[in-house]
This record gives C-alpha cells, sequence and structure tokens, in this order.
C-alpha cells in the first residue's frame, strides 16, 4: 500500500515524535520475589530488564495525552486536523479512547477514533492516516500509540507478566511531498483471523461476555515463529516497493516484543544487529506503544538523522502484521 496522493504526487511526512512512559519501575528482581523466575531467566530469553507501570487510577488516555503533546511540541503545532488513537486497553469498552485525547489536548472538535490491531495497531493507524491524508480529506493528524497491558495481564502468570510494560508514543503526521526528509513511501499490512487465539483477551467481549476473566493469554512459541516469519515478509515488500536493500536501511525498528525476535528477523533480512533499534531491555512490551515510543527514543539518543533511511516491522494479535518505509525528517523528540 502506498501513500502518494493521486493528483498532487504528495506523501504523508512525519513531521514530529513524543512519548510517556510511568514514572513506577518493575525491575526482573522484583518479579522474582513473587514468581517462579530469575533475572537471569528473564534476561537471557526476552532481552527485558525493566518494564515501567502505571499506578492505581492511571490510564491509558493519560499517557495518550502526555504523548500526543510532546508530539505536538516536536512539530511546532498547536492543533491537528483528526487524531487516532492505537490501543487495546481503551479506558473503558465504550465510547473510543480518541476523543477524550483530543478534547484534553485541547484540539476542539476534530474527528478521533481508536484502532485495535493489538502490537500491530501503530502500523495499522499509520495506514489509515496516509489514507486521510493521500485523498485530501485532512492535512495532518495525530497518531499515538498507547496501550497500559499491566491492567489486563494476569500477574500470576509465569509465561506472560513479565513480558509488558506501559507505555505510548505518537506522531504528527501531515501532506507533504515524496521527496522530503520524514516522507511516508512505502506501507504493507496483512492479517490471519485462523490465528486469533495465539493472543487473545478471551473473555469480556460480545462472544462471552460472562466468562470468568478477562486477562490475556499468549502462544509464545507460535507467537514468536509467526512474529519472526511475518515481519521479515512485511519488511521485505516494503523494501522491494521503495527499491531499497537491506544494506540501504539506517534503521530498523521493529515491534519490541522480545530481543529474540528483533534478532531473527534481522538475520533473515542480512541486517546488521547495530542497525537494529532496541529498547525493549528498558521498557519491555509496550504493545501498540512499542514502534512510536522506540522511534522517540532513537531521536533522543542520537540515532537518526535527516533523510535516514527507516524501516519499520510489527507483529500482533488477530493475526495482525505491517512494515513501512520512510525517510527520516529534522525534528527533535519532546
Amino acid at each position: 500500500m502506498g501513500t502518494r496522493h493521486g493528483a498532487g504526487g504528495g506523501a504523508t511526512v512525519l513531521a514530529g515524535v513524543g512519548s510517556s512512559v510511568p514514572v513506577h519501575v518493575v525491575t526482573n528482581d522484583d518479579l522474582a520475589a513473587r514468581l517462579d523466575t530469575s533475572d537471569e531467566w528473564i534476561r537471557s530469553r526476552t532481552g527485558i530488564v525493566t518494564r515501567h507501570v502505571v499506578a492505581p487510577g492511571v490510564a491509558t488516555s493519560d499517557l495518550a495525552v502526555e504523548a500526543g503533546g510532546h508530539a505536538l511540541k516536536s512539530a511546532g503545532r498547536e492543533n491537528v486536523d483528526v487524531v487516532i488513537v492505537a490501543t487495546t486497553t481503551p479506558d473503558r469498552q465504550c465510547p473510543a479512547t480518541a476523543p477524550a485525547v483530543a478534547a484534553r489536548l485541547g484540539l476542539g472538535h476534530v474527528p478521533a477514533f481508536d484502532v485495535n490491531a493489538v502490537c500491530s495497531g501503530f502500523v495499522y493507524g499509520l495506514a489509515t492516516a496516509a489514507g486521510m491524508l493521500g485523498s485530501g480529506l485532512f492535512g495532518s493528524a495525530l497518531l499515538i500509540g498507547a496501550d497500559t497491558f499491566s491492567t489486563i495481564l494476569d500477574h500470576d502468570d509465569r509465561s506472560t507478566a513479565f513480558l509488558f510494560g506501559d507505555g505510548a508514543g505518537a506522531v504528527v503526521l501531515r501532506a507533504g511531498e515524496p521527496d522530503e526528509p520524514g516522507a511516508l513511501l512505502a506501507l504493507d499490512m496483512g492479517a490471519d483471523g485462523d490465528l486469533e487465539d495465539l493472543i487473545i483477551v478471551p473473555d469480556g467481549g460480545a462472544r462471552n461476555p460472562d466468562g470468568p476473566a478477562d486477562r490475556f493469554a499468549m502462544q509464545g512459541q507460535a507467537v514468536y515463529r509467526q512474529a519472526v516469519a511475518r515481519m521479515t515478509e512485511t519488511t521485505k515488500v516494503v523494501l522491494e516497493k521503495v527499491g531499497w536493500t537491506p544494506e540501504d536501511v539506517d534503521l530498523f525498528v521493529g515491534h519490541q516484543a522480545n530481543q529474540r525476535i528483533l534478532d531473527a528477523v534481522a538475520g533473515r533480512l542480512g541486517l546488521p544487529l547495530d542497525r537494529v533499534y532496541s529498547n525493549l531491555g528498558r521498557v519491555g512490551n509496550t504493545a501498540a506503544a512499542s514502534i512510536p515510543l522506540a522511534l522517540s527514543d532513537a531521536v533522543g539518543e542520537g540515532r537518526l538523522d535527516a533523510g535516514d533511511k527507516v524501516a519499520l516491522a510489527a507483529f500482533g494479535g488477530g493475526a495482525t502484521w505491517g512494515g513501512a518505509a520512510l525517510t527520516w525528517p529534522e525534528l527533535r523528540a519532546r
């Protein structure tokens, strides 16, 4: 899927980034004190060392508002035409979280809605925003990936409790030209509903509203295999669309789920590990927030310069997956 405007030859351009993580940090040793695990076991299998967790009463929208505000400042803007929040952990089942986020950011009565593609949500949101901007319907968008998976985890489940952290990442997008830094050049998405049970909260929805628990469950080994295969495949698709080889990529930012997944994808693509970004060790898997939070951190660490060729890839529940290719703009994270 491309992002170019039909008539004007324009493109969707990334113009700002921002992020937010809760203050409270949970270490591997904290988890080992109450679960049958250890710091060494978690590090060796995932690469995760710490994760941030919201305090009681703090919701997904709180992180989304902070990240969105930082992205707007990064872009030097006070308003946008539409707000999209990618999340699997909305504040409420109804209504969507995005309208409240837009209101709290002082953005007036702009359209606002949620996207749920789990850990692929940010890439799905990119495609949605690009379609809106490319059609000429809107000139700018605020896209926020935000999740508080600590609110849906079974904290006694040794197989999943250590994987996730809470956080939000945001980008401002605007209509621009395909030859300017920041242009989103290619997108790819896919889904396989036959794999819906791999990553699931089985109860609490219309299928089973009175189930015994609304807690997250995952088939770890199957998810690993699918994530490696799909993230590799979608990256190859977007690179082919823009005519890049893996050697052309300055930074690969994959969904931060597991260091072994990132390393395996890099190996299959032939990407040097020093071009694969990872903030997984300090934030864990932040679901839909993962890629934009990583982009914001990468800017803060000086890993991205204007004109850099960047590839993104994600895999999430659904099953869903997606990739993107873009050049990096001149900006600072806030």
